[in-house]
């Protein structure tokens, strides 16, 4: 008897389960690279992903904030407020200790506001022409930013590495031609995207987003409390 009433209760659980609703997050970004990189990385939470191809309403986002947080908060907050659907932003930045931290914010738009990859990597390659091995460190950092009606959650992900004199490699995109890691003897665009998500900054920040989200949404109290 008491293994019926155990497989009833099981059974249970688990139509419940399937007639619960599948939550539904947009990744506010109109990049497909990064698309891909964050749908990689998210590809084990119990949730539908979906991307901004789904929403022809959204437009580009005006980025006119001073940080990195500010302008993933902005891009996060406009979605969710066109769509009604949580979303989840990132905004990364290249900062070479060289160049006084430049690109930084402006690194998607370093060579100009229609710059193509190829185009900003050129002019990074000519800005270092003659700056030195030992003087090219440099380093990423993202910010990822999910936002609902209830809640803003904030992660980041910082990595280390160096400024190469030519682009190696054919992964990747934007700068990963030119970031080299020490340790990893690879630019990003020498790795394989699940090589490059278990070390980038990208990779971090989502992971520790991953972290936090989860228990924000297994705990229905929080959003009560919001």
């Amino acid at each position: 008897m008491k293994k019926i009433v155990n497989f009833i209760i099981l059974s249970c659980r688990i139509l419940a389960c399937k007639l619960l609703p599948i939550m539904k997050i947009v990744l506010a970004t109109h990049n497909k690279d990064k698309c891909k990189e964050m749908m990689a990385a998210l590809a084990d939470l119990d949730i539908e992903l979906l991307s901004l191809s789904d929403f022809p309403q959204v437009g580009e986002i005006i980025e006119d904030g001073e940080t990195l947080t500010e302008n993933a908060i902005i891009k996060a907050k406009t979605v969710f407020e066109i769509t009604g659907i949580p979303a989840i932003s990132d905004d990364t930045g290249l900062l070479v200790n060289a160049l006084d931290g430049a690109p930084g914010i402006y690194s998607a738009r370093y060579a100009g506001e229609d710059a193509t990859y190829a185009d900003n990597v050129e002019k990074l390659v000519r800005e270092m022409k003659n700056i030195p091995l030992e003087n090219r460190g440099a380093q990423f950092q993202t910010t990822m930013v999910y936002i609902d009606k209830y809640k803003e959650l904030i992660a980041d992900g910082v990595v280390k590495g160096k400024i190469t004199s030519t682009p190696k490699g054919v992964g990747g995109f934007g700068y990963d031609p030119l970031f080299y890691i020490p340790e990893q003897e690879k630019t990003f665009a020498e790795m394989t995207i699940e090589q490059k998500n278990q070390i980038s900054h990208r990779g971090i920040a989502l992971r520790n987003l991953k972290r936090i989200l989860q228990s924000y949404l297994q705990n229905p109290q929080n959003q009560e409390s919001a």
